[in-house]
Parts: structure tokens; C-alpha cells; sequence
């Protein structure tokens, strides 16, 4: 016990070590590790490369410490081909939109051209063989198809994207003002005709995903997999690799690349030169960081700079007279900048005009250096024929990409001050493509874009359609056209009514039945062909009385035989009501095909009403009854045992239900009415 004491006090009096001294080479290992940590400010992975801190899935990214950003997808809008005052509103409210946004929004415009869906292109018109008489038609439409397909460029997939940013102090402040901005950009879409959508965290990555992966590759990706891996986005989004060594180019993965900005030299600029950028047929990405000017700030600016000319005006007068000559004559580039200055000054004081400050980025990605040169060559073309210029970015290829990339990020310090008509010059609109899968079919090319038109017109708004022309313009060709890609490639039911018999060789090769009526009821092949006005289908409508609707078929095929500049009066529309409904009670209390009335039933019913009303419609029903128009006073006969009538069924998938004498069978073919 006194041992343990003495040892615990003798512990307890003890002095602790002086502190040691590092060495050298321990001094150089602690320096080397807070090196590593605080980082060398370059990126050194492809993933560091990628300019933003962190996406969220509800579509906000943060790009770095206060600057957050969101993205709006939008399609295009028939602008070119629009008539000149359309194009005029368009433009207007397209400098309104651009007016919106305030000093504090940087804005971002991206329109991404990529070639990585030809195969997907050539999918959507290839028609597979079936086993029936036609795959010689089919392979013949099929090459027809092709060969359009390749006049345009429908294997771009062309994107457009606007993206705007905010600085904000943290996520909460920022997602409500997004908010709020991404309401007011819909809404300015929507009053532009253009349909918009805001973009998800997902849908972000996956076309960040698609701009680092240009030659095509799946996207699989979730937010609930970032916990458990310890990945982070730009982990499924990064290529294979970057590479920036050479001032010039830049490769991505197995592509090759290179960037450009557009120097804005014209004095005034065409409404085209953004759209023949994107109408070529090489894969291009073209953004536009336009970033506003406070109206205040602005008009001081082009004040001081004025005022700036005039000095050196006055210092040229004073040169002049004490050199002896005209003080009036002074250079010509101080007149002139002094004359655009004030115009300008103008503009913004009284013609609703502000200032932008406007970087236009152009990217071109190939297989080759020899094919990228060529595509920087086209690019460049279109830009020199517009009086500008399209100037590489050396040794800025790496900036220039990640700038090109829609995260509303601008890291080119390149600008060009242009109010907001000449900014708006740079319109996003060319024209509405239409290119559907699945049952779609071929109507044509587009006439500015030169893509092939493919659509289904049962998944549209409205899908009716008419075809206008002038004689001998091809309409008839076109209803032909359509008619035979729908009996290739769909199930549908084709019904023909040709008063001319100008479908009659088409609905033959293609097997179709041929409906022929005449006054003597004789068919094609004289077998008595007949249609009965009388028919009535019992399961017309789950909710109106098929005897209602009957009725008022009746009424319209009665005001049409008998009428005259008043039609019918009300009596005569009550006698007919009245006969209609006492004809057919028989039928429904016993609906047995023999038991159907015809229009001989009604004539009779209609002698037997008291009314002298009656007599007179029975008179004008005569000529159809017993007269030499006695073909509809018939029991519709069908031309084959397949096809059906309202009262008998024959189905693919289920019986037809239409009103009356408009269409009266179910048929597997085309149908052809020719005239008497």
C-alpha cells in the first residue's frame, strides 16, 4: 500500500515532456497533406471537371457557393414560315420575354443538336412484312420512305433548354424565388404559343448524361443510390475521360471537339443566322448566356461614354483651329460613334430597350479532326455570310465547353453589349417538326427543315384534317398516299365515298370491298345491292335513345327530299316524329333482322295520320317508294356473308356504331361507293 502511494505521488509530481521539435522531412509531409486537401484548383478527374456542386431532384442545382439554377425545356413553334405580322408579334413578344429578366437573372439559352437516333429514325418507318398478299407494297412504301428520310436530318435529336440562375444565400431562399421566375417563364411561353415544362433533377442528368456521352449510351440512374454508394451525380453523368491539352481541341470520351464564340461585327444582323447554325446537319450545341443590365446603370454608362466623345470632339475643334483648318471636319469614326451613341441613348429612354451583355457559343463534336474542321468550316460559312465572324477559342476549350453546358454557368469573359431588339435578333424559333412513333403515318416533308412529317392524327388535338391544293397539285395522290399507309401499318377501317371512281384501281389491288349504288340496285358483279335509310343500330348510345337520334335522322332525310326555301314547319315535324316512332314499335318489341322497317313502312304510316301535312310528305316520299328512286325502299343487302349490318355482328375487335344510312357496314377493307 505505502508503495503504491509513493508511486502515485511520485506520478503525480511528475513535469510533462517539452514539446518536440519536427523535423524537416516531417514539416514537408504535414505541408504536402494540407496541399492535397486544399486543392490545386484544378480539376483533376473528370468529374471535378464538371462545373457544379450538387443537382437535386426536384430540378435546382447548385452551381457554386450562392449561385443556384434551374432549366425549362420548350419545343419550337412555326416562326419562319409564318406570315410577315405573325413573325412581327412573335419577335415582340419574344423582346418582351427578354425584357423580363432583371439584372439579378442570368439566362442561359442551349439548343442541342445531337445524330444519335438515325437508327431510331429509320425504326419509326420501317414496316414489317405480314403474311398476306401485300409485302410487295410494303417493301415498295418502305424504300419510298427511306429515301425521304434521308433528304432531312430526322436523326437529330434537337433539344432546346433556357436555364436561368440566381445568387441566393441558401437552398430555401433560392428554390422559392426559382420558383416564382420558372412560373412567370411558362407563362411567357404560353402567351408565345410555345410549349414548355420544367425539367427534374433527373431529366437534367440525363441530358447533361447525353451532351458527355455523344456517341449515344444508357442512363441509369436514381437518387435513392447516392446514399448507399457514396457516389455523387456527376459519378453517372462524367465520360470516360477529358482531355484539354491541345489549345484548339478538346476530346470527350472517343470524340473530338472544339469551341467557338461568334464575334458580332454586322451592324445589323438577319433573323435566320441562329436558325442556318442549327439547320445543319452535323451535331452542334449552341448556347447563348445573355446576362441584363440595370436601366439605370446603363444609361449612365452610355452617358459617360457621350460625354467622353464630345471631349474628344472639342479636343479635335481646338487641334483644327490651331492648325488653320475647318473646325467642322473631325474624324469620321468619332462622328459616327457619337451619332450611334446618342440613337442608342434614345432607345433606351423612350423605345422599351435595355442592354444585355450576350456571349454566343458554338460547339462542334466529330469522329476525326478532318470532319470537325469541316463542320467549324460550315459554321463558320454561315457566320461570315452574316458579316460576322466565328472565332476558335484557344486555349479556352475546356471553359468554353463547360460554359456550353446548361447549368447557367458563364466562365468565357467575352461579351457583346446589344440592346434587346438586336439580342433578340438571335430567335430560338424556326419551325414545329413532327415526327411520331408507333402507328404513324408519312405526310410529307417539311418545307423549311426539309425532315421527313410523321404523325399519328388520332393522338393530336384534333384529328381531323383536310387536304387543300390547287388542280393537279397532287391532292388526290396525297389521299391515296395516307390511304395506303394506314391499310399497311394499321388496323383501322378505311371508308372511301368517290363520286368520280378515281379509287376504284387502289381499293382493287388492295382487296376492298365495292358498294355501287344505282337506281336499279344492281353491284359490280349485278348482284342487287341495296342501303336502307330505315336501319337503326339499338346500341348506338349508352345514353340517347337510338329511336331519338333515328327520329331526327328521319326529320334531316325528309327536310332534304321535300325542300323548299322554309323546310319543314313544326306540324310536319310532329306528324313525322309521330309516324317515325309508331313504325319501329314492332321492331323493338321483336328486333329480328326481317322485322327492320323500310321506308315504304313510313310512307304507308304517314297516309294513315289524320293531318293534311301528312299526305303532302307522303307525296314527296313517293318518288323513293314506288317511283324510279325506289332503291332505298330496300332491305340493305350486304356483298358478302362477312360484312355485317347494324342488327348482325362481325368484329375484329368490335362492332361498328354509326347513326343511320351515314355508314352502314363493319368491313375488314377498304370500302368504295361509286356513283349512280
Amino acid at each position: 500500500m505505502q508503495k503504491e502511494t509513493r508511486r502515485n505521488s511520485a506520478a503525480g509530481s511528475a513535469k510533462p515532456n517539452p514539446p518536440r521539435k519536427l523535423t524537416r522531412a516531417e514539416k514537408k509531409q504535414i505541408a504536402e497533406i494540407i496541399r492535397q486537401a486544399k486543392g490545386d484548383g484544378k480539376a483533376h478527374t473528370a468529374q471535378q471537371t464538371i462545373p457544379y456542386i450538387q443537382m437535386y431532384p426536384d430540378g435546382i442545382c447548385k452551381v457554386t457557393g450562392r449561385k443556384y439554377s434551374k432549366t425549362v425545356a420548350f419545343e419550337d413553334i412555326n416562326y419562319q414560315l409564318a406570315q410577315a405580322d405573325d413573325k412581327t408579334a412573335i419577335f415582340e413578344n419574344w423582346c418582351d420575354f427578354l425584357n423580363y429578366f432583371d439584372a439579378s437573372v442570368s439566362v442561359q439559352l442551349s439548343f442541342i443538336n445531337q445524330g444519335t437516333q438515325r437508327g431510331e429514325a429509320e425504326k419509326a418507318v420501317n414496316i414489317p412484312a405480314q403474311e398476306d398478299a401485300f409485302n410487295s407494297i410494303r417493301t415498295e412504301y418502305r424504300d419510298m420512305l427511306k429515301n425521304q428520310l434521308a433528304k432531312g436530318n430526322n436523326g437529330l435529336v434537337k433539344a432546346k433548354y433556357i436555364t436561368f440562375a440566381i445568387e441566393a444565400d441558401s437552398l430555401g431562399a433560392a428554390k422559392s424565388r426559382l420558383a416564382r421566375i420558372e412560373t412567370d417563364v411558362l407563362n411567357n411561353f404560353k402567351l408565345l404559343g410555345v410549349s414548355a415544362r420544367p425539367m427534374t433533377g433527373y431529366e437534367r442528368l440525363k441530358m447533361l448524361h447525353g451532351i458527355f456521352h455523344p456517341e449515344g449510351g444508357q442512363f441509369s440512374f436514381d437518387f435513392s443510390w447516392l446514399a448507399p454508394s457514396g457516389l455523387s451525380t456527376k459519378d453517372f453523368i462524367a465520360p470516360s475521360s477529358f482531355r484539354f491539352g491541345e489549345g484548339r481541341y478538346f476530346r470527350m470520351g472517343r470524340k473530338i471537339g472544339a469551341v467557338s464564340f461568334l464575334e458580332i461585327l454586322a451592324p445589323e444582323l438577319n433573323d435566320r443566322i441562329l436558325s442556318d447554325i442549327l439547320d445543319l446537319e452535323t451535331g452542334v450545341i449552341v448556347n447563348l448566356h445573355i446576362h441584363s443590365i440595370d436601366q439605370t446603370e446603363a444609361i449612365k454608362t452610355i452617358k459617360r461614354k457621350i460625354t467622353d466623345l464630345d471631349k474628344m470632339k472639342i479636343e479635335e475643334q481646338k487641334k483644327a483651329v490651331r492648325s488653320g483648318y475647318d473646325m467642322d471636319i473631325i474624324p469620321s469614326d468619332l462622328a459616327t460613334f457619337g451619332s450611334e451613341a446618342k440613337n442608342l441613348l434614345q432607345d433606351l429612354q423612350s423605345q422599351n430597350e435595355r442592354m444585355f451583355l450576350l456571349t454566343f457559343l458554338v460547339v462542334n463534336m466529330a469522329d476525326t479532326k478532318r470532319k470537325l474542321e469541316n463542320d467549324v468550316f460550315a459554321a463558320a460559312g454561315i457566320a461570315q455570310k452574316n458579316n460576322c465572324a466565328l472565332t476558335r477559342l484557344d486555349y479556352q476549350q475546356e471553359a468554353g465547353l463547360m460554359s456550353s453546358v446548361p447549368l447557367g454557368e458563364n466562365l468565357i469573359p467575352i461579351q457583346r453589349g446589344l440592346t434587346t431588339s438586336s439580342t433578340a435578333i438571335f430567335i430560338p424559333f424556326i419551325t414545329q417538326e413532327l415526327f411520331q412513333s408507333g402507328a404513324a403515318l408519312y405526310y410529307g416533308l417539311n418545307a423549311l427543315s426539309n425532315n421527313m412529317i410523321l404523325c399519328d392524327r388520332k393522338q393530336l388535338k384534333n384529328p381531323n384534317g383536310l387536304i387543300l391544293g390547287t388542280p393537279g397539285s397532287g391532292k388526290s395522290f396525297a389521299a391515296k398516299r395516307e390511304m395506303t399507309n394506314a391499310f399497311l401499318i394499321t388496323d383501322d377501317d378505311i371508308i372511301i365515298c368517290d363520286p368520280e371512281a378515281e379509287y376504284f384501281s387502289l381499293v382493287q389491288r388492295l382487296d376492298g370491298q365495292v358498294i355501287r349504288l344505282s337506281p336499279t340496285g344492281k353491284g359490280i358483279d349485278g348482284k342487287p345491292q341495296y342501303v336502307n335509310p330505315m336501319d337503326i343500330n339499338l346500341n348506338y348510345s349508352e345514353d340517347d335513345s337510338p329511336l331519338a337520334l333515328k327520329s331526327d335522322f328521319i326529320l334531316s332525310l325528309c327536310e332534304l327530299v321535300i325542300g323548299g326555301k322554309e323546310g319543314l314547319q313544326p306540324v310536319d315535324k310532329t306528324v313525322i316524329d309521330r309516324a317515325v316512332r309508331n313504325v319501329y314499335r314492332p321492331f323493338l318489341a321483336d328486333p329480328a333482322p326481317e322485322k327492320m322497317p323500310i321506308l315504304g313502312d313510313l310512307y304507308d304510316e304517314l297516309l294513315k295520320q289524320p293531318e293534311p301535312e301528312a299526305a303532302r310528305i307522303a307525296a314527296a316520299l313517293e318518288l323513293y317508294v314506288s317511283g324510279s328512286l325506289n332503291v332505298f325502299n330496300h332491305r340493305t343487302i350486304p356483298l358478302s356473308p362477312k360484312m355485317a349490318f347494324y342488327c348482325v355482328t362481325f368484329t375484329k375487335t368490335a362492332p361498328i356504331k354509326r347513326q343511320g344510312a351515314e355508314v352502314i357496314y363493319w368491313l375488314p377493307r377498304p370500302v368504295l361507293f361509286l356513283p349512280i
